[in-house]
């Protein structure tokens, strides 16, 4: 049974960044001949495209997971690890990208629009490119970041330029298939449409498109029938067409009748912010089914009622093709109209104005959280994406990781908000890493020139000159005359006797 979805929840995983290499260059009589590590490839990003070719999103139904390729690690002698492959998803031309929180991420409204919904990991640097002057033999590389995942919302809308909207069984179907070359399901019980038909209408040298609503009935903008899923499918329709059924043997049901019903759940359905609300935009009236003798009697009896409500009405037959053509000169003046209107709000657009990024914006933030323990957390996209580099397994790359944020002016802010040494300190919401800071001395730092841990500062590395020299000579001969001086008097007063020793010796 074939199925209609205009709605779907996908759950994508982009591509993972590789890890760069370490590796050392080794030749004839140069066992370390330089760092020669290369950087790993990047995550593959998964793409949105409006494709003019896909009419439904029943394939993302039936398969919500998707995923793009990793990137490859880094190897030796400067290769690079290749890049994920990429993922392109069609979509069909009308699809508005959601976040799972409902944020609006795009509307897909043309042919060909692309939106990166879930970019890649970025590739980590090999050993080789993080050498420096002052660090020619990097013994780390940087670790390649994770690709997003996350889920987002497909909405399909239909891009159509009339919506023909009824009860069900007023001939909508019949009407489409009656005008263009559509050839939608046609059967004489309600709800034989399930999903939105389009089809082409050309009338003189315009060329516009209609939609086939599936049928509306009373409290479908709260839910009831199938109303309520497919209004959204009017949303973007510059003109609405009112079907109404004039050969109907249900009791309690007449032309004006369902006209008053229809238009209530028009007014009573939300638009976007920005869109002109349903009830307001340009209505047709069509009477159809007047090939019927009893039918035709009703049509001409209420079509002027309808037209002291300020209606265009029509009186046609799908079956027939009565009224047709001049139903469709005057849906396509409607068209035109809305489309010259739309050139002209575009060419009156508001200027883009880039502006630069501020020299003074801050790109991280610090913010303190109670609990147990102050905690002070760290968020922004450089100090977060270089926690996920970092090889905390290698010292080396850990240092070169506080380096990065010492430069940051992390310590400085951290500083401000009250840290003092030991402090608990995490980088990234949700559990990430924990750091007890040490703070790195700053002052005086052309000094420093020791190994992480240590001050030189401390030690006392002055040059001895000539008189201290001497001087130092003097002491040690005054020491040593001192220590004979002294072993003198104990031998003087019997302390010890050299002769006996020497017997005892012997």
């Amino acid at each position: 049974m074939t199925t209609f979805v205009d709605q779907v929840t996908l759950h994508l995983r982009a591509g993972h960044g590789g890890n760069g290499c370490v590796s050392v260059r080794r030749e004839k009589f140069k066992p370390l001949a330089g760092p020669d590590g290369g950087n790993g490839g990047h995550g593959g990003d998964i793409t949105l495209v409006a494709d003019p070719q896909v009419t439904t999103l029943l394939s993302y139904h039936r398969g919500p997971h998707r995923s793009s390729g990793n990137g490859g690690p880094g190897m030796g002698d400067h290769r690079s690890g290749a890049n994920g492959e990429a993922l392109d998803l069609p979509v069909p031309v009308g699809t508005v990208v959601s976040s799972a929180d409902g944020e609006v991420l795009a509307d897909l409204d043309q042919p060909g629009m692309r939106l990166v919904v879930a970019p890649g990991g970025q590739g980590g640097l090999g050993n080789a490119s993080l050498a420096t002057t002052k660090r020619k033999a990097p013994g780390f590389a940087l670790l390649g970041t994770l690709g997003w995942e996350g889920d987002v919302v497909l909405e399909l809308k239909t891009v159509a330029d009339v919506a023909l909207v009824g009860f069900p069984s007023a001939g909508k179907s019949s009407l489409i298939a009656a005008m263009s070359a559509a050839r939608p399901k046609i059967a004489d019980y309600p709800f034989t449409t399930l999903h939105p038909n389009l089809g082409v209408v050309e009338a003189g040298s315009s060329r516009y498109t209609v939609a086939d609503v599936p049928g509306l009935i009373e409290g479908a903008s709260e839910g009831k029938g199938l109303g309520l899923e497919f209004l959204r499918h009017v949303e973007r329709c510059a003109a609405l067409l009112h079907v109404i059924d004039c050969a109907t043997l249900e009791p309690g049901r007449d032309p004006l009748s369902d006209l008053d019903v229809i238009l209530g759940e028009l007014a009573a359905y939300p638009v976007p912010d920005g869109q002109v609300p349903l009830i307001e935009r340009p209505q047709l009236v069509a009477l159809n089914k007047v090939d019927v003798p009893d039918a035709r009697d009703l049509a001409e009896m209420v079509k002027p009622m309808l037209e002291e409500r300020g209606y265009r009405v029509f009186e046609i037959s799908a079956v027939s093709h009565e009224g047709l053509r001049e139903l469709s000169f005057a849906l396509a003046e409607l068209v035109d109209a809305d489309r010259a209107a739309k050139i002209a709000a575009a060419a009156i657009k508001p200027r883009i104005i880039l502006r630069p990024k501020a020299i003074d914006e801050s790109e991280f933030t610090i913010r303190v959280e109670g609990g147990t323990e102050t905690l002070y957390r760290v968020l922004g996209a450089k100090p977060e994406r270089w926690v996920q580099q970092t090889d905390f397994n290698n010292e080396e790359a850990v240092g070169f990781l506080a380096d990065r944020l010492a430069k940051l002016g992390i310590e400085e802010a951290l500083f401000a908000h009250g840290a003092v040494p030991g402090s608990a300190v995490v980088i990234g919401p949700g559990d990430s890493r924990v750091f007890d800071w040490e703070p790195t001395l700053t002052s005086a730092a052309e000094l420093i020139t020791s190994p992480r841990g240590t001050d030189a500062r401390f030690d006392d590395n002055r040059r001895r000159t000539s008189a201290g020299r001497r001087e130092e000579y003097k002491e040690r001969m005054d020491a040593k005359a001192a220590a004979r001086a002294e072993l003198e008097a104990e031998r003087d007063a019997g302390i010890w006797d050299t002769d006996s020793e020497v017997r005892e010796g012997e």
